[in-house]
């Protein structure tokens, strides 16, 4: 069971509370955990990643484990904690400005 923590206003489109729980089939990677989330939740389309060339939203950052993974490959496989449920991946929506 993959754990996923969604920042406070993707929780209000999805009508979701607590993290997700997904269960994977497969390589876990950030790419399989995000077709997974968006096919349960097809109001995520277009959201987290563009929906033509899948590539992450600017101000959208996952993490998982204390480290940043946003600039990782989306075909990585994710670290044993996540894929062993003892660590969620998080995503966070990221602030600009100053």
């Amino acid at each position: 069971m993959i754990r996923v923590i969604l920042p406070a206003h993707l929780k209000t489109l999805t009508h979701v509370t607590g993290e997700v729980h997904l269960d994977l089939s497969g390589p876990v990677t950030q790419r399989s955990v995000l077709d997974a989330l968006e096919a349960r939740y097809p109001v995520l389309l277009g959201t987290i990643r563009d929906p033509a060339t899948k590539k992450r939203r600017p101000f959208i950052r996952f993490y998982a484990c204390e480290e940043d993974l946003s600039h990782d490959s989306p075909d990585a496989e994710l670290a044993r904690e996540v894929i062993e449920g003892r660590e969620p991946f998080i995503v966070v929506g990221a602030m600009a400005g100053g």
